[in-house]
């Protein structure tokens, strides 16, 4: 079967990238870099930081390289890498406040906007987002990440976390109602 095959020859490019195989860590880089661009492009705004941001990533890849136990996707190892890596360099850039609220708020997630908006305009839509909301709602909403798991991350309260990711989806569920009012012409 192909999946397997696939998955012993990643394994043995990790094993052999691992000791410094420079062939064998670009092939690793060729197959996971265009996810990981996604990953950081997530999470800033400018194409090229974003870029910037993921190869600093892929260097701490290959630095600890040695690190990975093969317990769990390689993917998802290299994918919590480039997260830490993004959220680092939206700290350096001072981009990201939360709003300190401990308040849980109501959580009424049901989406029932009907839209046909595309994915660029998606993309754009959460960039306009503030920094603080735009990173709890990709790792929650995108990256799958607990509200536990966020508030480790960016040391905030686990309140917090879950009242930045309200806050971003009604922000958003506003501007998808806006956008689809404009695009049909009614107010």
């Amino acid at each position: 079967m192909k999946v397997i095959q696939l998955h012993k020859n990643e394994t043995k490019l990790i094993q052999r990238a691992a000791k410094n195989n420079r062939e064998a860590q670009h092939v690793l880089y060729e197959l996971h870099a265009p996810k990981m661009l996604s990953v950081c492009r997530y999470y800033i705004k400018d194409v090229h930081k974003a870029e910037e941001v993921m190869l600093n990533g892929f260097f701490k890849v290959f630095k600890y390289l040695k690190t990975f136990k093969n317990q769990g996707s390689f993917e998802g190892w290299i994918r919590r890498i480039m997260v830490r890596e993004a959220i680092s360099f939206l700290r350096q850039q001072k981009h990201v406040e939360f709003t300190a609220e401990d308040e849980i708020l109501e959580q009424d997630y049901t989406n029932n906007i009907k839209t046909n908006i595309e994915v660029a305009e998606i993309q754009q839509l959460i960039d306009s987002l503030p920094e603080g909301y735009k990173i709890v709602f990709v790792m929650y909403a995108i990256e799958g990440y607990k509200h536990h798991e966020i508030a480790e991350l960016l040391n905030i309260s686990e309140g917090t976390s879950k009242s930045q990711l309200f806050k971003a989806r009604q922000m958003l569920q506003k501007k998808i109602k806006e956008l689809n009012n404009s695009s049909y012409g009614t107010n």
